[in-house]
């Protein structure tokens, strides 16, 4: 039996108009072929998120899954409405916006986290000096760091009031969203070559432990692929993001086109 979920619906805002990724610029992202600037594929997950928070609490916060593929963009401002239905267990998710249906994915909440083996995830930190996107960046096999980071106080709230959530269970608790996490998951590109415009399109994260806001966090990737499809440049990274560098927190595979043809369908 299928259960339609009551729909979640949120302002979208675009938090990366300044960043260094111009593919959230209104004038570099039209000449990709997008109306405007998107909003990043990381926020459009925080907002999928909502629903399996919703339905299972910190129980999802230490063990749940989630998976994301984002199809069309969200733009700044718009209306996101996040719909799913409960079947078997599972929820399926969707995000419409603009008339248009602009993220698929899943949640889960399986009866106990996988295990991993911190010796299997190097260590590793990002690069001293980034070399400019170009061929020979993101080699299949490569280990890839992150600059460390705290999520807890003005951090987390401040990021609670970008994504839009008002869900008490971060604050009260001084527990870091998962959005957070994916957006550590972006800092392995950006922390380690210097990109052009790029697009995040899709990401499956199987959460480990609730984060703490005053856990130190860092991601221990590695570059699964690296390949063109249809004129685009993709990387695909496998990562654990660690707590204070003994307890892994979240297992993600996170796929983004590095080099986007120009005047790709929006």
């Amino acid at each position: 039996m299928t259960a339609r979920l009551e729909p979640y619906r949120v302002s979208a805002y675009n938090t990366a108009k300044q960043s260094e990724n111009k593919m959230h610029d209104d004038t570099v992202a039209q000449r990709f072929g997008f109306s405007g600037g998107l909003v990043p594929g990381v926020e459009v997950m925080a907002y999928m998120v909502h629903l399996p928070i919703a339905r299972w609490g910190r129980d999802f916060l230490e063990r749940g899954l989630i998976e994301a593929r984002f199809v069309k963009p969200v733009y700044d401002g718009e209306t996101a409405i996040v719909g799913g239905s409960e079947q078997g267990g599972a929820l399926a998710i969707e995000v419409e916006s603009g008339g248009a249906l602009c993220a698929t994915g899943s949640a889960a909440l399986p009866e106990r986290a996988p295990a991993f083996d911190l010796r299997d995830y190097p260590e590793t930190a990002p690069v001293a000096t980034r070399p400019p996107i170009g061929p020979g960046v993101f080699a299949a096999g490569q280990w890839l760091g992150t600059k460390p980071v705290v999520w807890g106080g003005e951090a987390l709230r401040n990021y609670l009031a970008e994504v839009r959530e008002a869900d008490p269970i971060f604050v009260k608790n001084n527990l870091v969203h998962p959005g957070a996490l994916q957006r550590i998951m972006n800092r392995v590109l950006v922390d380690n070559v210097v990109l052009g415009p790029w697009i995040h399109v899709g990401s499956r994260m199987q959460l480990l432990a609730a984060a703490s806001g005053d856990d130190t966090l860092a991601a221990r990737a590695r570059v699964t692929a690296n390949y063109d499809k249809k004129g685009h440049r993709f990387v695909e990274l496998d990562a654990l993001i660690v707590a204070g560098g003994t307890t892994p927190v979240a297992h993600c595979h996170h796929i983004a086109i590095i080099q986007p043809r120009e005047q790709a369908a929006a």
